[in-house]
Formats: structure tokens, sequence, C-alpha cells
């Protein structure tokens, strides 16, 4: 069977002469579609989460006693 062909990143980020982080990923196109779709879902749930909260003022109805 044949081997998935792989995507590859790497990143340097630096702060000042001394401090220094990198990282490599090497993914696939399936997991490439999977992240998408993970952070697709997160940004939809944020938006309702925001949309239900500024609703009738922001204040929850078992609050208003």
């Amino acid at each position: 069977m044949a081997k998935a062909p792989t995507h590859h990143a790497a990143a340097t980020v630096r702060a000042g002469k001394r401090a220094r982080i990198g990282a490599r990923v090497d993914i696939t196109s399936g997991g490439l579609l999977a992240i998408g779709g993970l952070v697709s879902a997160i940004l939809l749930s944020t938006a309702v989460l925001v949309r239900v909260a500024v609703r009738e003022g922001g204040k929850a109805k078992a609050i208003q006693r």
C-alpha cells in the first residue's frame, strides 16, 4: 500500500537575542481536512455562545428574579 503524501512546515520564533523556539509539523491531507473541520466547529459554536450571551441585555433568565 502506498504511503499518503505529507505536507511539511517549520517555524522559528525569536524573542530578543537569547530566546528562541522552533516547531516542525508533518501532516497528511486528511489531517489538514480534519483540523479545518475542528476549527470551523469551534468558530461556529463560539458565535452561537456570543449570540446567546448578548441576547436580552446579556443577563441570564435564571438571574432575573
